[in-house]
């Protein structure tokens, strides 16, 4: 990919950051899946089923946690089709926000970015019941 491309998604994909309509405001069960809303601009390192490594842009949108995996949902920058990443698949991961760089422990800073995003969302919730 060309390297003016790339700031290009990463800009436009930083513009996409704000909640999304429909995307999930509060956590909820679907069958054995606990999911978490989940807001970022990811670039993600993965490896899709066949074993073929790729580079995603991915406006993160969930957190879907089932037995035995984790799958991150999103919108692809590629197609803008919603997907589902299997977390065990990323191999490395960077928060376009932030630039932050995680290649390792990624299912343990998904959890903890997604339980600190609900903290938030229950924080502000709590100020506007408030009048604040």
């Amino acid at each position: 990919m060309n390297s003016h491309i790339i700031p290009m998604i990463q800009n436009h994909a930083t513009s996409l950051l704000k909640h999304g309509s429909n995307a999930p405001q509060e956590e909820r069960i679907e069958g054995n899946w606990h999911v978490y809303p989940f807001d970022g601009a990811l670039e993600i390192d993965y490896v899709d089923q066949a074993g073929n490594p790729t580079r995603r842009w991915v406006i993160a949108r969930e957190l879907k946690v089932g037995p035995g995996k984790m799958l991150l949902g999103g919108i692809d920058m590629a197609d803008d089709g919603y997907r589902g990443f299997r977390v065990d698949r990323i191999e490395r991961l960077e928060d376009a926000e932030t630039g932050l760089v995680v290649d390792r422990n990624i299912l343990d800073w998904l959890m903890k970015r997604a339980e600190r995003q609900a903290r938030e969302r229950m924080k502000a919730l709590r100020m506007r019941a408030r009048g604040k």
